[in-house]
């Protein structure tokens, strides 16, 4: 494969390659005894929008249990969505039949979070690659060794280790050879779910400068789902922030993580280490308490309020009544930016 083959797939900036709107996936709570019967709904993903721009990385975070990969694997028709649609290129994905959607497969493809669950570790590593050739008639006898070869050369692997196993790799290289994986159907999206939150800190910065080269040598756009906040600053153009299901805050990189007007984008963004002891004393901590609510029983209005600084310490009784009644549209609010809060006000971080 050569970077000149892929680059067909470079399109004007701002081009919408992928529209995800409405999207929902409930998973169903089954009572026990001899009749099972459906009594309720994990809403791990309820209602989230939003697009992807050729040869853009679209930084998805969020914490543990929020539903961030639960939409990449919708999208991927890993998890089939339960409403809402999915446009990809100009075709909308949910109606598809697997049957139907295989062909696709080959535009959209997934980086996992555990290098070595996602890869067989009785087959070496050239079959590895191949695999997903022979699956869409793609092999060919002669050119196949070559392209796999140049696609271990892509991601920085010594082409003659092909013949080896998982095994005999580190974290990182395998996580590289998942990333060639990936490329080896010449996809236009990649979803990247926390590709780099197994490894060890030392080698993550190679794996994220590497998915940088890729994207600009071969016109790639990244969904990139995380709940590292410095790896997602250093690789994404925009942000999408997700609480309990839903997005409350999306915006481009340097204005989300400079002025945040989500109360939970503003917490979360306060947590994050400063390298200057000064600037680290100087700030002000934004502390959430509490816990995160069942997903499957999700408070009303806005989802975040049972556990908001804001909600509990500066708004009156009736603002609190709007937060309790009314769910807060994810808009501009006159801030710049799609926030979903009633009372979103921007703060400067230090």
């Amino acid at each position: 494969m050569s970077a000149t083959s892929v680059g067909a797939h470079r399109a004007p900036p701002g081009e919408v390659i992928l529209s995800v709107t409405d999207l929902t996936k409930y998973f169903p709570i089954m009572s026990n005894g001899i009749v099972r019967r459906h009594v309720g709904d994990i809403k791990a993903v309820d209602g989230v929008s939003f697009d992807l721009r050729r040869n853009e990385t679209l930084g998805l975070v969020g914490e543990s249990g929020c539903g961030k990969s639960t939409t990449g694997r919708a999208i991927l028709h890993l998890q089939p969505a339960s409403t809402g649609s999915i446009f990809f290129d100009g075709r909308e994905l949910t109606t598809l039949t697997q049957r139907q959607m295989r062909p696709l497969r080959r535009d959209i493809q997934i980086v996992f979070q555990d290098p070595y669950a996602s890869l067989n570790p009785r087959i070496p590593v050239n079959s590895t690659i191949a695999e997903a050739m022979h699956i869409h008639g793609l092999w060919d006898a002669k050119e196949g060794p070559a392209r796999i070869r140049e696609l271990l050369r892509l991601v920085g692997l010594n082409p003659e280790h092909g013949n080896r196993y998982p095994h005999e790799f580190s974290g990182g290289q395998r996580q590289r050879i998942g990333i060639a994986r990936a490329l080896a159907l010449e996809p236009k999206v990649m979803v990247l779910d926390e590709p780099v939150s197994a490894l060890d800190v030392s080698i993550q910065a190679g794996v994220i400068n590497l998915l940088e080269d890729l994207k600009n040598r071969l016109g790639l756009s990244y969904l990139f789902i995380a709940h590292d906040l410095s790896v997602v600053r250093h690789i994404s153009d925009r942000v999408a922030v997700m609480y309990l299901g839903k997005i409350v805050e999306i915006a481009d990189t340097d204005e989300l993580f400079d002025r945040p007007a989500h109360p939970y984008t503003q917490s979360l963004l306060s947590a994050i280490p400063l390298p200057d002891p000064a600037r680290e004393r100087a700030r002000e901590r934004i502390i959430i308490t509490g816990d995160v609510p069942s997903p499957a029983n999700p408070p009303s209005g806005c989802r975040f309020r049972t556990r908001c600084p804001k909600f509990a310490n500066e708004l009156s009784d009736e603002q609190r009544e709007q937060c309790i009644n009314l769910e807060p549209a994810l808009t501009p609010r006159d801030i710049g930016h799609p926030t979903a809060c009633h009372y979103a006000d921007v703060l400067e971080i230090l």
